[in-house]
């Protein structure tokens, strides 16, 4: 997945919506994102969290202990990379999906990595979100998306 953001990650800002053990946010920092916010509802993990970037120095992230769907719905600041790895089988991932598009939490170009269950099909997406890149391994489909500015779509 991280060859897919390759070209795009030097200098982004991360967003990663069900952190768990941050490893996405992290990876990303360390190929260069400009910085990561870290959204996990578990305390204890999110104190981890914050020691882990303690340790690796990483100035440049922050953990917000939240519900993702709590922090999502308030206005947001846009980010270039998203990542969406929702708790399998709790119906969290369309919801995850409107509120990052709705509350203003994606830059324009913004590309979306979402982790689901095969079992559930595509998501409905935005209509200005394209899906990119598409990887299913055993039961999780792996997708990037592309977020175009509200109205680029209709220009042509």
């Amino acid at each position: 997945m991280f060859n897919w953001l390759a070209p795009v990650i030097v200098d982004a800002q991360c967003l990663d919506c069900f952190a768990g053990s941050g490893a996405l946010g992290l990876e990303a920092l360390s190929r260069y994102a400009a910085g990561a916010t870290l959204i996990e509802m578990d305390r204890v993990v999110s104190q981890q969290l914050i020691k882990n970037l303690a340790t690796l120095k990483a100035g440049n992230a922050r953990v917000v202990n939240s519900n993702a769907m709590s922090f999502l719905a308030q206005k947001g600041t846009p980010h270039n990379i998203v990542f969406v790895d929702p708790p399998f089988r709790r119906g969290l991932l369309e919801e995850t999906i409107n509120l990052l598009e709705d509350n203003g939490w994606l830059a324009d170009e913004a590309l979306i990595y979402v982790e689901s269950e095969v079992e559930n099909g595509l998501p409905t997406v935005p209509a200005n979100w394209s899906l990119h890149r598409e990887k299913v391994a055993g039961q999780v489909a792996y997708r990037l998306y592309q977020h175009e500015a509200q109205g680029e779509s209709d220009a042509d």
